[in-house]
């Protein structure tokens, strides 16, 4: 099959904005798909023209049937940056298409702010929750965020309010690059009372005030961090869990009696594109797992009720396992380890001597390590200060044969 798809890059700039390769894609083809807003941007001719579906899911129904028949596709900024192309490649091969990009909302943003675009940290909120922009917010970052609408900058000051850093700078860049253009900034703790056009990108200067909630994005979260009943896997023993887990971009763990979500949320936290499963059957603690994951940014996080082993079959299989309760409960080890993909990582925490019996076992027979994880904090003797164990952990890490 040879080359029939254009995907070109448009800003508000508009058709005048378009490199000569992308007016001469848009001049050529027999049909030109895109919103109502970029259509409406092209100057009058006889090429065909088809608005994007709704919903949006119904575009592989729409391009599908057009294979072979020279199609341009108008999409906004740089279609590689959170754009159409990603869904594309789903069904459309690589090098049927050419992609012709514009500047991205990002490079705008960048520019107008002075800002390098290293030096910053890039996310979209377009199409997502909101609540993906918490493991972002850290003192003195600096955050360029593309937003679902105006509705979304409201959301975000809302956030960081929550966290203490009601004093960071929330500067609102409004249709970059058309003659509407705006810019203008407030302080999150005072949200204007003013519209804001829903074409718009965010540039927030993350400032923490005296007692704000400053989670860090490597492991370790201190305790207080998650709404928990006291069964979650401590802060020390969790960092020791994440480490051997192993996360690696766009990989997928499954938290076996996950509680209050702590492994599985952080997790998700430690780098981009991670997924997780999160098990578990009491009813509160799946109430916690969801706030839990909307406060600490990780709303994708799968949350199942059901007991292990019956609710873990027929779910993509996994990168990781973690087993934090139940690892001695007929069936949650072998079912676990038959679903984890090969050369895949599987940690198992007990306290019990029922436990470490049966990871004594299991090391035996499928091999990986053990290592006993003892921790003590300070407490208060009368007037002295000790040191004071906490139940001694024995970790079992295991990879499933290539």
């Amino acid at each position: 099959m040879t080359m029939w798809l254009t995907i070109v890059g448009m800003g508000e700039d508009g058709y005048d904005g378009l490199s000569a390769a992308a007016k001469l894609a848009v001049e050529t083809t027999s049909l030109v798909i895109g919103s109502e807003r970029l259509l409406g941007m092209l100057p009058p001719s006889k090429t065909g023209r088809m608005e994007w579906p709704q919903p949006f899911s119904a575009v592989v129904d729409m391009i599908k049937p057009l294979r072979g028949r020279s199609t341009v596709i108008l999409a906004t900024g740089d279609p590689m940056n959170y754009g159409v192309v990603r869904k594309l490649l789903e069904f459309i091969p690589f090098e049927e298409m050419r992609i012709i990009p514009h500047l991205s909302a990002f490079s705008l943003a960048a520019a107008r702010m002075g800002w390098s675009l290293p030096d910053c940290d890039t996310l979209t909120l377009h199409g997502r929750d909101a609540a993906n922009i918490e493991a972002f917010i850290q003192p003195r970052a600096k955050l360029i965020v593309l937003t679902a609408d105006a509705g979304t900058i409201a959301e975000v000051a809302r956030r960081l309010l929550a966290r203490g850093f009601e004093k960071s700078i929330i500067i609102v860049l409004e249709n970059m690059g058309g003659e509407r253009e705006k810019k203008s900034s407030f302080i999150a703790g005072a949200f204007p009372k003013r519209i804001f056009s829903d074409l718009n990108t965010l540039a927030i200067e993350c400032i923490a005030s005296h007692g704000a909630r400053i989670w860090p994005r490597v492991a370790g979260l201190p305790d207080e961090a998650f709404i928990h009943d006291g069964q979650l896997t401590k802060r020390e023993v969790r960092a020791v869990t994440i480490s051997a887990l192993a996360p690696a971009p766009d990989q997928l763990l499954w938290d076996i009696g996950a509680g209050c979500g702590s492994v599985a949320i952080e997790w998700m936290r430690s780098t981009r594109g991670r997924e997780a499963v999160a098990f578990e059957h009491n009813a509160e603690r799946l109430k916690m797992i969801a706030e839990n994951s909307d406060r600490l940014g990780t709303p994708r996080l799968k949350i199942v009720d059901g007991k292990a082993p019956e609710s873990l079959p027929n779910r993509p299989a996994p990168d990781a396992v973690f087993i934090g309760g139940g690892v001695g409960v007929s069936g949650v080890f072998e079912t676990a380890w038959q679903y984890l993909k090969p050369g895949g990582r599987l940690v198992a925490n007990v306290v019990t001597i029922e436990g470490e019996m049966h990871l004594f076992d299991l090391q035996e027979k499928h091999g990986g390590d053990l290592a006993r994880i003892d921790v003590s904090n300070l407490t208060k003797v009368g007037p002295y200060r000790a040191m004071k164990p906490r139940m001694s952990v024995l970790q079992w890490r295991a990879q499933k044969p290539w």
